[in-house]
């Protein structure tokens, strides 16, 4: 038997400890947690010289029948290029024009509500309809009434609402006319009128991310923020204000457009909805294959410092003004900002950081700033509030890795923030209970040394079905459905460790000892102070356990037992079967000690509650 005791007042872990991170990519944001539902919106994603590719936008019709051209003919400066749309035929006999497809097809549902937004002129008086069909177009979803172009008046803003009638989850929308005329579209957008807290985000994505509870959101990268070169690097200025003047721009690394409709503001405005600390990861003149020397790094400073003043300045500073334009005239909590990106080593960035570093402090005393050189190895040559620490390795070098931390120097000096880890490879295929297996120990290694471990979040996030361009995953969807992998189930063990306390707790005997990992933490809800108990066992043979509670305050009664495991380590969630690898619930009995039997390949929590209240037990069993 292994015997697992709690002991003493415990530790407190950080309020900090768990949380997510958001990259652009594997269409998370366009096409993924953003519910704008167009597509290359405002045609400015085959570039501004014309005539260009308008991808995924489609003809409606022949090609006797309408004729559809880019030109540089927009009303934002901005955003040069719009599209015009010829339609040849007099008196059609079916609608002619455009139709836009989405990211791999529309979700529209009967009953459901889509806001309409885009610009519109012609060169005579003539009429339009905009209409969400079918992914085979045979039939009208939704249909607006005729909107009527006056040909003298130039660019006018169309803003319609279209209830569906009928569902289709890979629908397309269409602009089109039934007359010979000439017509111009641009900036493009439909969104369904219901998002996630009514701030544009996909609910039910939104929904998966709020169940995890964390407690910060790094964003918006990653390599995003880089660029593979810095021209196409993520900047925070192009991606505020009017989303129809915000220019949009080619995420190289990774290989397809952003309009950034989901731009700093949204993501800072996402961290409040979560009741999650925002953490700005800024370009530092580093991308990955061009350098700002440190002489020339000014302006990249100074940008960074005007977005702090974005998120935190007063209503009457410049960019606080804009903020408050935009709908927030309080500053946003942001405490935590990263400086690049796995750019340590790189020949600029120390000499850069330290230029960031030192005007940030000024300015902004009380931001932590974290650096990209990993401080867990050797004393750092700079100063720093916390470090980053990136892994990606097989499960068994992570499930190893639960000890990263153990020998970490307890002296003062800068915490990890270990922003991104994941099992990848072989181990991982597109999300495999072994990876997640693997990830727990490594967490519940986390949980035991975080006095030394600041922040932790997987990596990455979100996964279009349609558009993998890395696995694992958390969260995998396509236009309409949506599922956790292991690991993100793994992630939800987690979400009542923040602020916890973690108690003393040790392992004896001698039977797969190397095969189990544990931790115990007293929650920190101070009405309902349950013990929660987790334990992986990473071999293939089951693990008896036993926990023993010393004192009346505690009652092992009726507590839960949380499990994930199943058949095969390498068994994984997909759209067909989304539940195969999820926790399972079981109420226990005893008194004072519980005995229990933790199978091969599986991760099992275990929480008692405190004595004449069942509460936690209750959370637990719901929300696992």
């Amino acid at each position: 038997m292994h015997v697992l005791s709690d002991e003493g007042d415990g530790t407190p872990i950080p309020s900090t400890l768990f949380g997510i991170f958001f990259e652009e990519i594997n269409h998370a944001g366009n096409g993924g947690l953003w519910s704008e539902l167009v597509s290359n919106r405002g045609f400015e994603a085959g570039g501004q010289n014309t005539p260009s590719n308008i991808a995924p936008w489609t003809p409606v019709g022949s090609s006797s029948d309408v004729l559809l051209a880019t030109e540089r003919a927009s009303p934002f400066a901005r955003n040069p290029i719009a599209l015009r749309v010829e339609v040849l035929c007099d008196s059609c006999q079916a609608p002619v024009g455009v139709a836009n497809p989405g990211y791999w097809g529309m979700d529209v549902r009967a009953g459901d509500e889509y806001k309409i937004i885009f610009w519109l002129k012609a060169a005579t008086s003539s009429s339009v309809v905009v209409s969400f069909v079918s992914s085979d177009s045979s039939v009208t979803l939704a249909q607006s009434d005729t909107i009527n172009v006056d040909g003298t008046k130039g660019w006018t803003k169309q803003e319609i609402v279209l209830k569906a009638q009928a569902t289709d989850h890979y629908a397309q929308l269409t602009i089109t006319s039934k007359e010979k005329t000439v017509f111009w579209i641009d900036q493009v957008s439909a969104m369904p009128v219901e998002t996630y807290k009514g701030h544009g985000f996909r609910k039910d994505l939104a929904l998966m991310l709020e169940e995890l509870k964390p407690r910060f959101i790094r964003f918006p990268g990653g390599c995003y923020v880089e660029g593979e070169r810095l021209q196409n690097a993520w900047r925070w200025r192009a991606s505020v204000g009017p989303w129809e003047e915000r220019p949009g721009h080619l995420g190289d690394v990774w290989g397809y457009w952003s309009d950034d409709g989901i731009g700093y503001f949204e993501f800072l405005q996402l961290a409040e909805d979560l009741d999650a600390l925002p953490i700005w990861v800024f370009n530092n003149g580093v991308s990955h294959t061009d350098e700002v020397a440190t002489s020339l790094i000014g302006p990249f400073v100074q940008e960074a410092l005007d977005g702090l003043e974005f998120a935190l300045g007063s209503s009457s500073s410049k960019y606080g003004a804009l903020r408050a334009k935009m709908g927030h005239p309080e500053p946003f909590n942001l405490k935590y900002v990263a400086i690049g990106n796995e750019d340590c080593g790189k020949q600029y960035y120390r000499d850069n950081y330290l230029q960031f570093y030192y005007a940030i402090k000024k300015y902004y005393p009380d931001i932590s700033i974290v650096t990209n050189c990993d401080g867990s190895y050797r004393q750092l040559d700079h100063p720093a509030d916390l470090y980053d620490f990136h892994i990606y390795t097989s499960a068994s070098n992570l499930f190893n890795m639960n000890h990263q931390f153990d020998k970490i120097s307890r002296n003062d000096g800068p915490k990890a923030f270990v922003s991104e880890y994941a099992v990848t490879g072989n181990d991982a295929g597109r999300g495999s209970l072994l990876a997640a297996l693997a990830e727990a120990a490594f967490l519940i290694g986390i949980e035991r040394n975080s006095d030394v471990v600041h922040m932790t979040s997987y990596a990455p996030l979100f996964v279009n079905n349609n558009d993998r361009r890395w696995n694992p995953d958390s969260i995998v969807y396509d236009s309409w459905q949506s599922y956790g992998t292991p690991s993100y189930w793994v992630q939800k063990f987690f979400k009542l460790s923040s602020g916890a306390t973690l108690l003393p707790s040790n392992i004896t005997g001698s039977t797969n000892v190397n095969s189990v990992v544990t931790s115990a933490i007293r929650s920190s809800d101070t009405n309902d102070p349950s013990i929660i108990v987790k334990a992986v066992n990473f071999g293939n043979k089951a693990v008896g356990l036993k926990l023993n509670i010393d004192g009346s305050f505690w009652n092992s009664a009726n507590s839960t037992a949380v499990i994930l495991t199943s058949n095969n380590v390498m068994d994984e969630n997909s759209f067909s079967n989304p539940t195969k690898v999820v926790p399972k619930t079981v109420t226990m009995s005893g008194k004072n000690q519980m005995g229990i039997t933790l199978p091969a390949y599986s991760f099992m929590a275990i929480t008692v509650p405190s004595l004449g209240s069942n509460s936690r037990d209750s959370e637990l069993h719901s929300d696992m």
